[in-house]
């Protein structure tokens, strides 16, 4: 179970989302308990259907209330309230009604203000909760951003991963984690890369040591997050193993909670220029991205002039 607690929500907000503590307890736990429940369905508008929620109200919900009789608003505050939902937060700036504060009271449930538009804070505080209680992996690697794109180089102790990174990063690329990547579902089929707090900035290079990259190499060298899009692994090539497929028409994956990332292969040997490769890697990926096959249009391009050389403009039974 991945959980936080409004507490720590309420110190991460308070003053970016000019939040104010009226009453009632703020020792509430939220909780995604449930795979099918995103952290961003545990905050929304007033809801009877959905009591559990971090209930936000607003001027539309009031201005619902004031044409209600007072029973009925009362009774309404009451079945969500009997729900125990974490806390209520009033927004737009307005008034807190004395029904509200009475019922949240009663029920020692959490209650906020903020001038902020409703729609605003449920914005903000959903995207808050997708990082806070995100799905996380910890994996071993570098991270790098290459050319824009989120590239998670993998391989064998003493692949020479390290030394990559530092080659792409003397070419203009930026690290983001170097030994230990922590992986976040944020969103479908959205996963974000960042580096632990003890290792950001640091590289470690067989024979140089720790190398602080910002240090060496100026800011614009490292990035604090990036959202992985390529994974390219490093493997040496032992005797009798058998060699990568030159042509390959599948293209390899690799499931990382539980989403599919396009994965590269680079065999290591002397005098291969792995950055140039990796750069390839990943311009290749970017036309992938936008709907260009290199593989299939040459295959295409194959085709037709086979076909081209038949009269009967069928094609020939040679190997392509």
């Amino acid at each position: 179970m991945r959980q936080t607690s409004l507490s720590q929500l309420y110190e991460d907000n308070r003053e970016r989302l000019q939040l104010t503590h009226v009453s009632g307890s703020i020792d509430a736990v939220l909780s995604v308990a449930e795979e099918r429940i995103w952290p961003a369905d545990l905050i929304g508008h007033l809801n009877l259907i959905h009591p559990t929620r971090l209930q936000i109200l607003g001027a539309a919900e009031l201005a619902w209330a004031q044409r209600q009789s007072r029973d009925k608003v009362a009774h309404h505050l009451n079945d969500i309230l009997s729900a125990h939902p974490p806390a209520f937060i009033l927004a737009d700036g307005c008034e807190v009604p004395n029904i509200v504060h009475g019922v949240c009271a009663a029920h020692n449930v959490g209650l906020f203000t903020t001038p902020q538009p409703a729609a605003g804070v449920i914005d903000q505080l959903r995207l808050y909760l997708s990082r806070q209680l995100a799905e996380k992996v910890s994996l071993h690697g570098v991270f790098m951003d290459v050319l824009g794109l989120g590239v998670f180089i993998t391989g064998n102790s003493g692949a020479g991963k390290s030394e990559l990174a530092l080659e792409l990063i003397s070419r203009g690329h930026g690290l983001v984690a170097d030994d230990i990547v922590e992986f976040s579902r944020i969103a479908p089929s959205v996963l974000e890369g960042r580096c632990p707090e003890l290792l950001q900035d640091f590289i470690e290079v067989r024979g140089l040591g720790i190398l602080n990259i910002r240090t060496i190499f100026g800011e614009t060298a490292c990035r604090r997050k990036m959202r992985l899009r390529l994974i390219c692994h490093l493997e040496r090539r032992q005797p009798g193993q058998d060699d990568p497929s030159r042509l390959p028409m599948q293209r390899e994956h690799q499931n990382i909670l539980g989403d599919a990332i396009p994965r590269v292969t680079l065999p290591v040997a002397a005098g291969r220029n792995l950055a140039v490769l990796l750069e390839a890697a990943v311009r290749s990926t970017i036309l992938q991205l936008r709907g260009v096959d290199s593989t299939q249009e040459f295959i295409e391009r194959q085709i037709k002039l086979l076909e081209a050389d038949q009269p009967d403009g069928t094609a020939s039974d040679r190997p392509g």
